[in-house]
């Protein structure tokens, strides 16, 4: 088996993906052939001397070995036994996974429990649940969640009818910050689940937009499987619908988010020219409306589409455009924007230093986006991809303290 001597914390993709290629019994050439790669880059990706983090790239190969693509990131990753914090939210999914479980069950309160209901606190409790999102403070946010969880589904199981739509909006948020936290952290089966509980939730609201902001996520879950098709009709039908709603702030602030996705959706589908037509109607929807809100808990606005901007050109591996436009975008970044937008630029800049052969810059971005978001930056696929590549192509100091900070040695 190749590279059998390579410990497994230390595999690059590319390793396990030969891994995956050996079991099959394949050799580099039919996964060539299956993959439409060249032998040349199927040979630099198995050896670490190509870094495999994007995801186009990733799904093609696992399209072709028939396999999931987190066989050949690895994920979910274990933080090192000396990141704490990491283990303390590692430690706090199998509670949030019990209270996802229970969505739609009768939630048999007690009466203390029913008694302490209150919608106030409720919204307070969401709103610093939200909070904690928006920062990527993953260890925060596991503290909260089940507790949250728990006490939204008994809500909407005891309100009155009057509360019963606002409760159904809280449990929705509540479910949108824990599938955020469990993707962060690479459950990605646990995140689709959440997924599944806010497209529920958002319907029982009543209110049109909340609804269609539910399938912003879900069409994200068929994006993340290679599905363009799919999640592309789950846009554009978003997007009809949202020309039929009333035009205001809400409309137009999610109308420009589904935009932004369709251009993500297209990015990873090798189709660049739609991906920036979806980009530059979503600049223009941005423009409309003045400045940044945060509808929905989407953050979408001139900030938003900047960062996307860098965004798309990592996706289709355009090193040198991404760091162009991050030269204009990074310096106008507000220092108080949401830290998760704010970390995954930097994440998505330094993937694009290694692309130009500038692995100082590249370690320079991620060690920025660790100081922001360390938890989110420790556990990201890419940044354990890259990291590991250049830490297999030269033995730096700081590459080794990060590496050890993000759980490669």
């Amino acid at each position: 088996m190749p590279y059998s001597n390579v410990p497994t914390s230390l595999l690059t993709n590319g390793q396990r993906l030969a891994r995956i290629r050996d079991r099959r019994r394949w050799t580099q050439s039919r996964l060539s052939t299956e993959s439409g790669y060249s032998l040349s880059a199927v040979k630099k990706f198995e050896q670490g001397r190509r870094s495999l983090d994007r995801a186009d790239v990733i799904l093609r190969f696992a399209r072709a070995l028939d396999c999931h693509p987190t066989e050949i990131t690895g994920q979910p990753y274990s933080p090192p036994d000396g990141d704490l914090d990491g283990h303390s939210a590692v430690l706090s999914i199998a509670a949030i996974r019990r209270a996802l479980l229970r969505h739609g069950r009768p939630s048999r309160p007690s009466e203390q429990e029913v008694a302490g209901v209150n919608m106030e606190d409720l919204r307070a409790r969401v709103a610093e649940a939200n909070g904690y999102r928006q920062t990527s403070a993953l260890v925060s946010s596991g503290k909260v969640l089940p507790a949250l969880l728990r006490d939204l589904q008994v809500a909407v199981d005891v309100v009155p009818e009057t509360d019963r739509r606002q409760a159904h909006d809280l449990l929705a948020s509540a479910y949108e910050c824990a599938m955020q936290m469990l993707y962060k952290l690479g459950r990605g089966s646990d995140a689709t689940l959440a997924t599944e509980r806010v497209v529920w939730s958002t319907t029982e609201t009543g209110d049109p937009l909340r609804a269609l902001s539910g399938h912003w996520y879900e069409s994200g879950e068929f994006l993340a499987i290679g599905e363009h098709e799919e999640a592309g009709a789950i846009i554009d039908g978003a997007l009809t619908e949202l020309d039929r709603c009333a035009t205001g702030p809400e409309q137009v602030s999610l109308k420009g988010a589904f935009h932004l996705k369709a251009s993500l959706n297209h990015a990873r589908a090798s189709e660049p020219k739609a991906a920036e037509k979806h980009l530059a109607l979503a600049g223009k929807l941005a423009e409309t409306l003045g400045g940044d809100r945060n509808d929905f808990q989407l953050q979408f606005g001139p900030t938003n589409v900047a960062i996307w901007s860098v965004s798309l050109p990592v996706e289709v591996g355009q090193g040198r455009e991404a760091v162009r436009r991050a030269a204009q975008v990074t310096p106008r970044l507000p220092a108080d924007y949401a830290r998760e937008r704010r970390s995954h630029h930097f994440i998505d800049v330094g993937r694009a230093h290694h692309y130009n052969g500038r692995n100082d810059e590249a370690l320079e971005s991620f060690l920025h986006a660790e100081r922001l978001a360390p938890q989110a930056t420790r556990m990201h696929p890419a940044v354990h991809e890259t990291t590991n590549v250049i830490l297999n192509s030269r033995r730096r100091t700081d590459a080794y303290e990060f590496a050890l900070r993000i759980g490669l040695l």
